[in-house]
């Protein structure tokens, strides 16, 4: 015992001695850490990331969430995940965590099974989710990873070349079929979109097939898993001049 609490517990009793530990200071909590909205780590609040908006929750649902540690700020992190972390894991298959080869080699048995119940335009679409888990809704709205089709329902801008194209073969091929969905780094985008790949029963990535097809660029102002696969699709259907990349 430190020689300050012998010396309390000599001259004042039990009763001083009992104060004095409430007085201690307690176990450290679960401390608070901050997440954007379409980020994929968790800061300090005053990260210079956190500029555009941030939420607060605890560091062991961040964790449980999938959030990685900021390296700028350098939040706390934890040495090993909680026990509730460990017996209930996140139920969403995230790519980049599966350690794949490519997007083929994703397992659609791990996916959230869905239903397309709309479509908006060549990488956008609705879809129900009959058992959604890990923050999905029953609705959502699916902007798809890597991928952008020519405009054709932008407010302001008209229909732009080969934009109905893209959005008739998105419609064709999804529209009223059950679909599997795979998740990455991002989980929406600013405007509350569900960021996924969409995969088709016979397991083929909907996302690749646009881009391979000239349906759309490979979208790489944000980084996913897929980014570099994604290019070589696109180089490899402006060699064929395939679609928008046509005559």
């Amino acid at each position: 015992m430190p020689r300050r609490l012998r010396d309390l517990r000599g001259r004042a009793g039990p009763f001083v001695l009992f104060c004095f530990i409430l007085l201690l200071p307690a176990a450290a909590e679960d401390p608070a850490v901050f997440v954007t909205n379409t980020g994929s780590k968790y800061h300090r609040e005053t990260c210079s990331s956190l500029r555009s908006s941030k939420s607060a929750l605890s560091l062991s649902a961040a964790i449980r969430a999938g959030y990685r540690p900021c390296t700028v700020c350098r939040p706390p992190e934890s040495d090993a995940p909680p026990a509730a972390v460990r017996e209930d894991p996140s139920p969403l298959y995230r790519v980049h965590e599966a350690g794949l080869a490519g997007y083929a080699a994703a397992d659609i048995r791990r996916m959230t099974k869905a239903e397309v119940t709309g479509h908006v335009d060549g990488d956008t679409v609705k879809v129900l989710i009959t058992d959604p888990q890990g923050g999905l809704r029953g609705t959502e709205t699916i902007r798809l990873i890597g991928v952008d089709t020519p405009e054709t329902v932008h407010p302001s801008r008209p229909v732009e070349r080969f934009g109905r194209e893209a959005s008739e073969f998105t419609k064709t091929r999804l529209l009223g079929r059950t679909v599997y969905l795979a998740f990455d780094w991002d989980f929406r985008d600013r405007y509350g979109r569900l960021l996924a790949y969409i995969y088709t029963g016979d397991g083929d990535c909907f996302n690749a097939a646009l881009v391979r097809g000239g349906y759309g660029h490979a979208y790489t102002r944000f980084a996913f898993q897929f980014l570099e696969e994604f290019r070589a699709l696109e180089q490899e259907a402006r060699g064929a001049k395939r679609g928008l990349w046509g005559e």
